[in-house]
């Protein structure tokens, strides 16, 4: 019972620092709900065209967030790092793309200069999705007790014959 409240509360946090990271720079200052969801699967690459909410970076997190919850409404470990694997996978699609873009990715420590707070959370909250379904118990598999009839007295078994001839 513990594993599983201390594996959704970190269910929750992974989500939740993944849905809000879209909101956070996430490159150069410039936040996640700004980069297209198709500039990361054209062969364009990433532009400076800003996106709609729902079809930004956005998406993909709210969704892995709503996998999360079906994951913990069903006790699923699969769900959870399901999860945690769209989020991770999207964060370092999007690397990938911008890298392309950029020539190269910077890390700074100027605020609006290279990698942002956005990218921590996302990267960070999809590896709390895995670690969350580590620590889940999940419902595991309950085996059915089996009925085994006792042995007939005139049957000879396995550890001798039937009657005893002291």
């Amino acid at each position: 019972m513990v594993r599983n409240l201390l594996g959704s509360v970190l269910a929750l946090a992974g989500a939740t620092a993944a849905v809000w990271s879209p909101f956070r720079a996430w490159y150069d200052g410039r936040h996640g709900r700004h980069y297209r969801l198709g500039d990361l699967f054209s062969s364009g690459g990433v532009t400076n065209v800003p996106a709609e909410l729902f079809a930004s970076l956005f998406l993909p997190f709210v969704g892995a967030a709503l996998v999360t919850l079906a994951g913990l409404l069903l006790r699923s470990r699969l769900l959870v790092a399901l999860a945690g694997v769209i989020v991770l996978g999207f964060t370092v699609l999007w690397l990938v793309r911008v890298g392309q873009a950029a020539g190269s990715l910077v890390i700074s420590g100027d605020p609006g200069n290279g990698l942002g707070a956005g990218t921590g959370l996302a990267f960070g909250g999809g590896l709390v999705l895995l670690l969350a379904s580590v620590v889940l118990r999940g419902r595991g598999v309950r085996a059915e007790p089996v009925y085994v009839p006792p042995p007939d007295p005139g049957v000879p078994t396995l550890d001798g014959p039937a009657t005893d001839y002291r």
